[in-house]
């Protein structure tokens, strides 16, 4: 794989760009603080922008590594942060990312994070080289598994009682698409 870390991509309504210690309170704001946007996530709610602040020095820090992936997603036209994208697991071997993301509850429902997902999964096909891109959710929060879905990922099954979300174990829905499938279907 070729990685090259966290670069700027561009869609019809979004940027996605390496965040900021700027974008704390945003982050905060628009999902990280927000239990019901949380809800399913493998992290906790955000207690406060420092928790936030925190994150995003985390991920500043790591970002001269070049297998460091974590976006913020922007709406194009206010550059307001609304969500985030990130690789949670790289698997050199197989040459597959496991990517996760959230996006704000006033942004839901507008295909913003479909887009996103898109953006980023031919981002690791033509630039970096990866064969599969893969995500979970929780079976409880089927609409996640509908942005997959619009994405091109294919559902592969239930791994049950797989991941820890903030109700505690829960049972993971996992995705995927591989390289040839989406440039078959890009033509």
């Amino acid at each position: 794989m070729n990685h090259q870390g966290t670069r700027k991509i561009e869609t019809g309504r979004l940027v996605l760009r390496q965040f900021s210690i700027d974008d704390a309170d945003a982050m905060y704001l628009n999902w990280a603080g927000d239990p019901e946007v949380t809800r399913f996530l493998s992290w906790p709610t955000h207690e406060s922008v420092k928790a936030s602040r925190a994150v995003i020095e985390e991920w500043q820090n790591n970002a001269i590594l070049l297998d460091d992936y974590n976006w913020c997603i922007t709406c194009r036209e206010t550059g307001e942060p609304i969500g985030s994208l990130g690789v949670v697991r790289i698997d050199e071997a197989a040459e597959a990312v496991h990517v996760g993301y959230c996006i704000g509850r006033k942004y839901w429902n507008q295909g913003l994070t479909t887009e996103a997902l898109s953006a980023v999964i031919g981002f690791f096909f033509e630039e970096v080289g990866v064969n599969r891109v893969e995500a979970l959710h929780a079976v409880e929060n089927p609409a996640s598994g509908r942005v997959m879905k619009k994405c091109g990922m294919t559902k592969e099954g239930v791994l049950r009682e797989y991941n820890v979300n903030n109700h505690g174990l829960c049972d993971a829905v996992i995705y995927s698409i591989l390289c040839r499938e989406w440039q078959k279907a890009a033509g």
